[in-house]
């Protein structure tokens, strides 16, 4: 095992409220702003609907994907931070973000290169005019790449330090800006698809800057300098040891999902509209759960830092009943007020019975067994078993989410509700893995070694 000095590390339960609040609030308000979003590009007709979204289905791994590197990334400030090592903790921080500039950076190239691929053979054969909008859409929000990248990185420093306040303010003002960009440029200046784009550029390029000027604060725990064009192998590598497995679990289960995307578009329109709403309503159910999760990789990643693996354990275990708790709130609100939205949606009853049984489905599962299928994992990760979490996490999906509910759906007859019905096993040989991983003591031994 890494022998690491011994810290005291304690996060009294004020200081949790003051971590978890607020990553709360953000994950709400990315939900909620998304949903006006759609509402507001359903004014510029159904064409732009579906290129909008055909587009935001490559830019949701995008999102996801950053986030979940930075957030890999920023664990190793974490431990820094752990073990009272500011100045290496900013250095960290400072090649995190050269990293997320860089690849981002070739990211946005390669899908400006890819552009032809995306859209005519991934998007497949869509009408003129869809094909004409999400040309135009594409051209303007990929280039919003690189800012999206330095945002995501700047609000994982923010949380890892436990201030998830300024993550929580950047993320609403840009959200602002986003909302009232689209507002205005949609029914003020009756612009298309780039009333909806552009906004989405200018709120990032804004969230990028603020969280660059935010991390040069004198006084933080975590100071950005100055941004640095050297590279440090040994924070380079561990990166690519905590956040680029981390990164690439993430892209490949949202490349999974859009997978399931095409054999539940060959069950019918009702399922396609059910399984829409299903994940809308299961997003609100799990808010706390992932909210609590980044929680998690702030308090755990630093005390493994300090060495202190019997508080890490404690916390993980705290957080993870307070996630029970929270999520079963969540889910509660979402079965009360399920009647009234499954009404606005005005779908068939047939898409109508198909999404109620999903969401009552998701409800009792995700109580039942989500937080200890992605809630706790994180500790896992805060602590550098990324490895192993992506491995697990990979085969459980490809296996059971992915093959096993093609099976049921598409050969067994079970329909949309039988590919849901493969994501609980997915959850169940999650928790057979992740459980028996957390009792023991193999993950204790992946922090970062002396450098």
């Amino acid at each position: 095992m890494q022998e690491t000095k011994r810290i005291q590390i304690d996060f009294t339960n004020r200081d949790l409220r003051r971590l978890i609040v607020p990553l709360v609030v953000e994950q709400l308000l990315a939900i909620t702003v998304g949903l006006l979003d759609s509402v507001m590009v359903s004014q510029v007709g159904e064409a732009a609907i579906s290129a909008v979204s055909l587009v935001d289905t490559v830019n949701v791994l995008l999102v996801n994907a950053f986030a979940a590197l930075a957030t890999g990334g920023a664990a190793i400030a974490g431990q820094y931070l752990g073990r009272r090592e500011r100045d290496k903790a900013g250095h960290s921080g400072e090649q995190l973000l050269l990293f997320m500039i860089e690849a981002s950076l070739l990211i946005m190239a390669l899908f400006y290169l890819g552009k032809g691929f995306v859209l005519d053979v991934v998007f497949g054969r869509v009408d003129a005019d869809v094909a004409a909008y999400a040309d135009t859409y594409y051209m303007i929000v990929e280039a919003s790449t690189p800012f999206l990248a330095v945002y995501s990185a700047g609000a994982a420093l923010f949380r890892v330090m436990g201030n998830s306040k300024i993550s929580m303010w950047v993320s609403l003002v840009m959200n602002i800006i986003n909302g009232a960009g689209n507002a205005l440029l949609i029914f003020g200046f009756r612009m298309g698809v780039e009333g909806v784009a552009i906004p989405t550029l200018l709120s990032r390029v804004f969230a990028a800057g603020a969280m660059l000027v935010l991390l040069r604060r004198p006084g933080l725990p975590l100071q950005v300098e100055a941004l640095s064009l050297r590279h440090d192998r040994y924070i380079v590598k561990n990166i690519l040891r905590f956040g680029v497995t981390n990164g690439l679990e993430s892209s490949m289960f949202q490349l999974g999902k859009i997978l399931l995307l095409s054999t539940v578009s060959v069950l019918g329109t009702a399922s396609v509209a059910a399984n829409a709403i299903g994940n809308t309503f299961a997003t609100f159910q799990c808010v706390a759960g992932n909210a609590l999760g980044l929680g998690i990789v702030t308090v755990v990643s630093q005390c493994v830092g300090a060495g202190d693996y019997d508080r890490a354990r404690f916390y993980t275990k705290k957080l993870l009943k307070t996630t029970y708790v929270f999520m079963g709130l969540c889910i509660l609100l979402v079965y009360l007020s399920m009647p009234l939205f499954l009404r606005l949606y005005n779908v068939s009853p047939e898409a109508e019975l198909y999404a109620r049984q999903i969401v009552w489905m998701h409800g009792f599962f995700g109580l039942l067994v989500w937080p200890l299928s992605f809630t706790l994992p994180q500790a896992l990760r805060a602590a550098g078993d990324t490895r192993f979490t992506m491995l697990v996490s990979s085969f459980s999906m490809w296996t059971m989410r992915v093959g096993f509910g093609i099976l049921l759906g598409r050969f067994l007859g079970f329909g949309v509700v039988g590919i849901w019905m493969a994501m609980f096993v997915d959850w169940f040989l999650r928790i057979a893995c992740f459980l028996p991983r957390f009792h023991g003591h193999r993950w204790e031994t992946m922090a970062l070694g002396k450098d």
